[in-house]
């Protein structure tokens, strides 16, 4: 029997991009000859792990975790939503979680290294998650995370698996998760209108000064009307000054909700699947004609 070196098992692992334990057994397997072990994996694999890298993860799960009061909140993305039902990736997704906030890793990278096996697949996190591709015949990745540990009370909420929200506060367990429910519905830019972004300001302003251009009304109407209307988008993207979606009068402001149960919300963070990445929309017409052309120019 073939002695298998790491230098072995790296070489293989950068020709099929298979998961450092899948190589080292092809490489048990054929006796140490790398060729064998290579066809070995494609059949076992297929190319499947190098081809999907490529591929758009617009599809994807929200993952929490809270762990001796530290949370954390990762987005995994996959390429459609028949994976986002799969219990081997929804498996992977719910351990990364677990494992940010119990290990703190700096990033995407460090997360990856961590020690996890699944499915057959390890001993990194990375390693499952190239597994399960190759698997499974879809590109998955590790998008984004944050981790909480804060001191602050932590309270959770996922929105199916497509929407999740962590809030850090001091007080009400109740009103906290309240809170959470109504950021996931009401999606908030910020805490306060003091936090909104100074770009996001602006580009309301633009707005509104383009609206109150084309009103005609004079100029020192005009500029109230632009001020209302920057007040008036602030009041709408700002927790404490959005009217809370359970309020029993239609009135009552998350802020008036929190000071009546006595809770303090010191941050929160909102993940959307998906947010902010251009999907692919397939032109079959498009891809059908196309193919017809390159046979006639076969023909």
């Amino acid at each position: 029997m073939a002695a298998i070196t790491a230098s072995m098992v790296a070489e293989l692992r950068g020709k099929t991009d298979a998961p450092m334990m899948e190589c080292k057994k092809a490489l048990t397997e054929a006796d140490g000859d790398m060729a064998k072990a290579e066809e070995i994996l494609r059949v076992k694999l297929g190319s499947k792990a190098g081809k999907a890298a490529a591929r758009i993860t617009a599809e994807g799960v929200v993952a929490a975790a809270i762990e001796a009061g530290v949370g954390a909140m990762i987005e995994v993305n996959c390429e459609t939503d028949f994976v986002t039902k799969n219990d081997s990736f929804l498996a992977m997704a719910n351990a990364a979680a677990a494992l940010i906030a119990k290990n703190n890793p700096a990033d995407i990278e460090a997360l990856g290294a961590l020690a996890y096996s699944q499915d057959g697949f390890g001993p990194t996190l990375e390693d499952v998650r190239k597994g399960l591709i190759g698997k499974i015949g879809e590109n998955m990745t590790f998008r984004r995370f944050k981790r909480f540990a804060s001191g602050a009370k932590l309270a959770t909420y996922l929105h199916g698996t497509r929407i999740g929200v962590v809030v850090e506060f001091d007080g009400d367990d109740v009103a906290a998760k309240d809170v959470a429910m109504h950021v996931a519905a009401m999606k908030p830019v910020s805490l306060t209108s003091a936090d909104v972004p100074a770009e996001l300001i602006e580009k309301e302003r633009s707005v509104a000064t383009a609206k109150a251009a084309e009103s005609g009304k004079p100029a020192d109407i005009a500029a109230k009307m632009i001020e209302g209307s920057v007040q008036k988008y602030l009041k709408e993207v700002s927790l404490v000054d959005q009217v809370f979606v359970k309020a029993a009068d239609g009135k009552q402001t998350v802020g008036a909700m929190l000071k009546d149960k006595a809770t303090a919300v010191k941050g929160f963070t909102l993940y959307v699947v998906g947010e902010g990445i251009e999907k692919k929309v397939d032109d079959f017409a498009a891809e059908v004609a196309a193919q017809v052309a390159a046979a006639k120019q076969s023909a």
